[in-house]
């Protein structure tokens, strides 16, 4: 697979049916490996490892209702409290991160109302912190990490 611009990390690799698979230590079981689900797995180990949440805080691919339809997350980042500190939105390496991430990832904000967003595709990284009273994003340089929160 693709170098990410992440520092590198130890994955578990397996193959079934000649399908390539990596697995995934939230959800606790391989998953095919598609260029999206290798920049998912980055971000997972970039979260646990360099920004030090647990994993018992972390939410891989569930869905949520927005409006009247079915939409997925990919990840989602808990609080101690137990409310939504982040929202990841991944995409492949070859999608051009643009305005319509943006406003999917904060379409998926309107249900979740999470203070942070991640926007990546492996290659380039945004974070934002949410104004809520102002209804918009300002961008970070980086992340808050899970001891400063």
């Amino acid at each position: 697979m693709l170098k990410l611009n992440f520092p590198n990390y130890q994955f578990r690799f397996k193959s079934n049916e000649n399908k390539p698979l990596i697995f995934d230590e939230i959800r606790k079981k391989f998953v095919v490996l598609t260029p999206e689900e290798w920049v998912r797995q980055h971000v997972i180990q970039f979260l646990r490892i360099e920004k030090k949440y647990p994993s018992s805080h972390i939410n891989v691919e569930k869905q949520l209702k927005l409006h009247d339809t079915i939409k997925r997350y990919d990840i989602v980042v808990y609080t101690k409290d137990g409310d939504i500190a982040i929202i990841v939105e991944c995409k492949a390496p070859k999608i051009k991160i643009d305005q319509q991430v943006f406003d999917q990832i904060a379409r998926y904000n309107f249900v979740l109302n999470a203070s942070y967003l991640m926007i990546t595709n492996g290659l380039e990284h945004y974070y934002c912190e949410m104004d809520f009273e102002n209804e918009q994003y300002n961008f970070l340089e980086a992340l808050p990490e899970y001891n400063t929160k």
